[in-house]
């Protein structure tokens, strides 16, 4: 019902805001407004159009790993700890096992991975979700930890600083990781909190702690390298664990003496039929987006937010990089282009750069995860989850600047 509210809001504030400049003068208002729901209609077929590829290949492999009972070892194998947080989830249910893997792709920053074992793990979770047009707790619970977007190696991020032309690309790479933990941890506790799941306990907390050791070795693996062999490192960890996972399950395949192949074409073809689905939801929210922001109500909010920071005495430098967490819950490209569109104004290396670029990266897209992974299986009723969503949401935002102007101001 909140996103029905929000989608709403953004169509009807952009409408007013459109004909508002167009009494005062500006008669390009509308017609820009017109012109961007072509565009970002044609943006998210597009999207979606290109994601079936994607889709089909990480169906296919999965499909690999179900049949030859490779998911289920590693479901039994976490159980322990993703039975606490998902305790509505039998011990050896194969969706534990797409979890997993989901949000091991987003730590390592592989969105092209994540959404597609994500969508995966949400067809599974429906399979045993007994109201199917209602949402979860374990769906919720799902979507929460990825819209909070736990991210250890940022490696789009430092991409995109680097083609910028930053000194060093690698400068966020602290700061967005304290700043993406806190967005996890906050809405993971919010999330718990309306579950009555107690997340004091000593595998929760085993997990934590194999977490922190990850990331200390990490630190150690490239304290002292320059920044091209830093980011040379990350591209060929990310590269090395996603080949080598696909390693993994054609081989399990072959071991128990599989059609590795067919499994693959059978379970490809649900690829395509998933991002046909998803088609509709795409359009929804992209177009939203697109007539808000052409009608010019985003500068304007920022242009409020700027005097009201002002009046009140307070340090607004970080108003320049609003846009980007304005957009951010609503549109990855969105936030993503408002983040080059500081690059391209204030430079990479300045507070405004750096801060757009911690965060793009502190959190994920909410409302295009929350349409995305709960219109692939019908979900109608999101429940609490957009509130969990958006808590991260603003915990990860504010620790943004926080730790930007720590680190940087």
């Amino acid at each position: 019902m909140a996103l029905n509210y929000i989608w709403i809001a953004l169509f009807v504030l952009g409408f007013l805001v459109g004909v508002l400049k167009m009494v005062l003068g500006d008669y390009e208002a509308l017609p820009a407004m017109m012109d961007s729901t072509f565009e970002m209609s044609k943006m998210a077929f597009e999207m979606c159009l290109g994601l079936t590829g994607t889709l089909t290949l990480w169906m296919g492999i999965l499909k690999i790993g179900e049949d030859s009972g490779l998911i289920n070892r590693l479901a039994r194998f976490l159980s322990p700890v993703l039975t606490k947080l998902f305790p509505e989830i039998p011990k050896d249910h194969p969706a534990l096992g797409s979890i997993f893997m989901n949000i091991s792709a987003n730590m390592l920053g592989l969105d092209n991975a994540a959404t597609p074992v994500g969508l995966k793990a949400m067809q599974e979770l429906q399979s045993i979700n007994k109201d199917k047009d209602t949402a979860s707790n374990s769906m919720i619970m799902f979507l929460t930890l990825n819209t909070s977007g736990l991210t250890i190696i940022p490696v789009s991020i430092m991409a995109y600083r680097a083609k910028a032309g930053a000194a060093d690309p690698t400068d966020v790479f602290i700061p967005l990781l304290l700043t993406t933990m806190v967005s996890t941890l906050v809405g993971l506790t919010v999330c718990s909190l309306y579950q009555r799941i107690n997340l004091f306990n000593r595998y929760i907390l085993l997990l934590f702690l194999v977490i922190a050791g990850f990331v200390a070795g990490l630190f150690t693996l490239i304290f002292g390298m320059d920044n091209e062999h830093v980011q040379q490192f990350c591209r060929l960890l990310t590269s090395g664990m996603i080949l080598g996972a696909i390693m993994i399950f054609i081989c399990s395949g072959w071991r128990k003496k599989l059609n590795v192949y067919n499994s693959f074409i059978e379970g490809a073809k649900g690829g395509f039929e998933v991002a046909v689905k998803l088609i509709p939801y795409c359009v929804a929210i992209l177009v939203a987006v697109g007539v808000f922001r052409a009608s010019g109500g985003l500068e304007m909010l920022q242009h409020a937010v700027e005097r009201g920071v002002a009046a009140m005495g307070m340090n607004s430098d970080f108003v320049g990089a609003l846009p980007v967490a304005l957009l951010k819950p609503l549109s990855g490209p969105g936030a993503r282009g408002m983040m080059l569109d500081c690059f391209a104004h204030f430079g990479p290396d300045s507070f405004v750069g750096h801060l757009a670029s911690v965060m793009q990266g502190c959190t994920d897209t909410t409302f295009y995860i929350l349409a995305v992974y709960f219109g692939s299986v019908g979900i109608k009723k999101y429940r609490y989850s957009v509130a969990c969503g958006l808590t991260a949401d603003i915990a990860g935002m504010v620790a943004a600047v926080f730790f930007s102007y720590f680190f940087f101001g």
